[in-house]
C-alpha cells in the first residue's frame, strides 16, 4: 500500500510552497464553477483540518485512479467526509469500474502539499522485500472477525511499527509482547531483527495456530499463548517484556484493559514502553478524548504521538488511520492497571454481543441460571456472576480467579455461568475444574465446543444452553495417564508435570534427561501451564506424549 505520509503531488486548490492559502478556505479552484463552490464551502467549513481534502483533490487530479478505500486510506480521512467531496465533484468524475479521478484541468499548480514526517520512512526503502512477504503473509491469515474488531493492517504498516521499536530501542535480547496479533507485527519485527525474543498473547486460536506454524516454518523466535484479556494474562507472559505493543478495540474500555495488560506483562518497570494504536474519525473528537482519558487513569506519560502512522484494509469510518502512541509507565501505573483490569467489564468491542453498545442489554442474553438443575444437581461452588438468590451459602469464585490459581478444596460438583461474550474461555474453565462434575450455563447454545481436546478429561453433553462435563477414569496406557497428569495439573508448568510423570513411567531417566526429552518432542512447553497453550497445541500435546515415551534419554538440550 501507499506510505502513511502523502507524497508530493498538484495542489488544485491553489496552496503556495509553504502549504498556506491567500484566505482559509477561499483558494482559487480551477474547473467549473458550480462543483467548485459546493467543494470551497466544504474545505472552508473544515477550516484549519481543510487540508486533509486538499491532500484528496490533488490526489484525484494527479491522474491516478482510485477506489474510495485507497482515496480513504492514502488521507487518512473518515469515508464520510471522503463521500462528501466525491458528491461535490461527481459531475467531473472520469470512472472506470469502481474507480474514479478528476480530469486533468483539475491538476492545478504544481506545488507541494506538505504533511508530517514519517520517522521511519528513510528507513523503508530498503525493506521492500519485507513489506512484499508481510503483505503475503497478512493476505494469507484467517479472516479478522468483526466481533472481536478485527481490521488487518497494512504490510507496510507492520514492517514500519518494527523500523521504529528496531530505531528507537535496543532490541537486542529484548522481549516483545504483543497484546493481540491479528495484524502480524510479531512476525514483522522478528524477522526485522532476530534478535528479539516475541510473546503473542491472544483469543483467536486461529491467529494463534497461524502466528505459530509461520513462526515455526521461519525459525522465528515467536511463541503464542492464549488468554481472554478480561480473565488476565496468561502466567508466563506476566513480567516478561522489555516492550508491549497492542492495536486493541477502539473504544476505551478496549484501550484501557489491554494497555493496562501490556503494563503487566512489562518485566523492566524503569525503562520498559508501550506502544499503542489508536484512531479515531476526524468527526469524532469526543470519543478521542474519552479513549485519552483512560490512559490517564492508567498514569503514563505521552512520550510521542505519530499521527496517521497506522493504516488498514478497512476501518474506513476512521480514515483507514489510526496513530501510534509510545507511552512510559510510572511508578503509579501498576496500582492502576490492577484497580483497571479488576473493575473490568466483558463489553469492550464496538461490534457484536461484546460491544460497549450492546451491555445495555446484556440481560437479555443473559444465561438461563435454572438450566442444567433440574435433575437435582447441586453444585458445591458456583464459579462466575450468579444471581444471588441462586444457592446463596455456596462457596462462589470469579473467572477470571478460576483460571489463575487452583481452587483451595477439592470440590465434587462445580457450576460455572458464562456470559455472552466469553464463550472462548470454555474450555480452560472446563480444564481448571477438578470436580467430578461440572455444569456450564451459557447464554446460548455452544458452537464448535471443542470435544476432542477434552476428550482425555471429560465426557461432554449439551442441552440447549448447557453443557455437562462428566470427568472420566483415565485409561490405563501410559501415554493416556502422562497426558491425563498433566491436564488434571492445568495451572502448574506443564513441562515440569511431564517431566515427573515421564520419569515414573519410563524409570531410567534423570531430571535432566526427561527436559531434554520434552524439548525435542515439544519444544513450546516451555514456561507455559496447559491453561494459556493455544489449542492447536494442545491437541499436539497428546502426539508428543507418545513420543516422549521412545525418544533417546540423550536427545534435545536440557534447556
Amino acid at each position: 500500500m501507499e506510505p502513511s505520509a502523502p507524497a508530493e503531488s498538484g495542489d488544485p486548490t491553489g496552496l503556495t510552497d509553504n502549504g498556506t492559502a491567500d484566505a482559509p478556505g477561499v483558494s482559487e479552484v480551477p474547473g467549473g464553477p458550480a462543483a467548485h463552490e459546493g467543494v470551497r464551502a466544504l474545505v472552508a467549513r473544515l477550516g484549519v483540518d481543510g487540508r486533509r481534502l486538499r491532500i484528496a483533490l490533488a490526489a484525484l487530479g494527479d491522474g491516478r485512479w482510485w477506489t474510495l478505500a485507497d482515496l480513504v486510506r492514502r488521507t487518512a480521512t473518515s469515508r464520510r467526509t471522503i463521500e462528501a467531496l466525491l458528491r461535490e465533484v461527481d459531475g467531473e468524475l472520469e470512472r472506470s469500474g469502481d474507480r474514479f479521478r478528476l480530469p486533468a484541468h483539475w491538476a492545478g499548480q504544481e506545488v507541494s502539499v506538505l504533511a508530517p514526517a514519517d520517522p521511519v520512512a528513510h528507513l523503508l526503502s530498503g525493506r521492500a522485500e519485507l513489506v512484499a512477504r508481510m503483505d503475503e503473509l497478512i493476505a494469507k491469515a484467517p479472516r479478522g472477525r468483526h466481533t472481536l474488531d478485527h481490521v488487518a493492517a497494512t504490510g507496510d504498516t507492520v514492517v514500519r511499527r518494527a523500523l521504529l521499536l528496531d530505531a528507537r530501542f535496543w532490541l537486542d535480547g529484548a522481549r516483545l509482547l504483543c497484546v493481540g496479533d491479528h495484524d502480524l507485527t510479531s512476525l514483522a519485527t522478528a524477522m526485522l531483527h532476530p534478535g528479539v525474543e516475541v510473546t503473542v498473547v491472544d483469543v483467536d486460536e486461529r491467529i494463534l495456530a497461524y502466528i505459530a506454524g509461520q513462526a515455526d516454518r521461519l525459525g522465528l523466535a515467536v511463541r503464542t499463548r492464549w488468554a481472554d484479556l478480561r480473565l488476565g494474562l496468561p502466567a508466563s507472559a506476566r513480567s516478561w517484556a522489555d516492550l508491549a505493543i497492542t492495536d486493541p478495540p477502539y473504544t476505551p474500555e478496549g484501550v484501557g484493559l489491554f494497555v493496562a495488560r501490556c503494563a503487566e506483562g512489562l518485566r523492566d518497570r524503569e525503562q520498559g514502553r508501550i506502544m499503542l494504536a489508536y484512531g479515531a474519525s476526524e468527526r469524532t473528537p469526543a470519543l478521542a478524548l474519552k479513549v485519552q482519558q483512560a490512559l490517564s487513569q492508567l498514569n503514563l506519560v505521552n512520550e510521542a504521538i505519530y499521527p496517521d502512522f497506522n493504516r488498514y484494509l478497512g476501518a474506513e469510518a476512521i480514515g483507514s488511520a489510526a496513530d501510534l502512541y509510545v507511552l512510559r509507565p510510572t511508578t503509579r501505573t501498576w496500582p492502576a492497571a490492577a484497580a483497571r483490569t479488576d473493575s473490568s467489564g466483558t463489553a469492550i468491542y464496538t461490534q457484536g454481543p461484546q460491544s460497549v453498545e450492546s451491555a445495555d442489554s446484556a440481560a437479555a442474553s443473559a444465561p438461563d441460571f435454572a438450566a442444567g438443575f433440574e435433575d437435582g444437581f447441586v453444585p458445591e461452588v458456583l464459579v462466575g456472576e450468579w444471581p444471588r438468590d441462586v444457592l446463596p451459602k455456596a462457596p462462589r469464585a470469579r473467572l477470571a480467579t478460576w483460571l489463575a490459581k487452583p481452587y483451595a478444596s477439592a470440590p465434587a460438583r462445580v457450576a460455572i455461568s458464562v456470559p455472552a461474550g466469553l464463550e472462548a474461555a470454555l474450555p480452560r474453565l472446563l480444564l481448571a475444574t477438578r470436580a467430578g462434575e461440572v455444569r456450564v450455563t451459557l447464554a446460548a447454545a455452544p458452537v464448535n465446543l471443542p470435544a476432542d481436546l477434552l476428550a482425555p478429561v471429560y465426557d461432554l453433553t449439551v442441552e440447549g444452553s448447557s453443557v455437562r462435563a462428566v470427568r472420566t477414569a483415565p485409561r490405563q496406557d501410559d501415554a493416556a495417564r502422562i497426558l491425563r497428569r498433566v491436564l488434571d495439573n492445568a495451572h502448574g508448568k506443564l513441562a515440569n508435570t511431564w517431566r515427573e510423570a515421564l520419569i515414573k513411567v519410563r524409570g531410567e531417566l534423570t531430571k535432566k534427561q526427561a527436559r531434554a526429552v520434552i524439548a525435542a518432542v515439544a519444544p513450546w512447553t516451555e514456561e507455559v501451564t496447559v491453561l494459556e497453550l493455544p489449542a492447536h497445541r494442545l491437541l499436539e500435546l497428546q502426539a508428543a506424549v507418545r513420543s516422549s515415551l521412545s525418544a533417546p534419554a540423550g536427545a534435545g538440550s536440557p534447556g
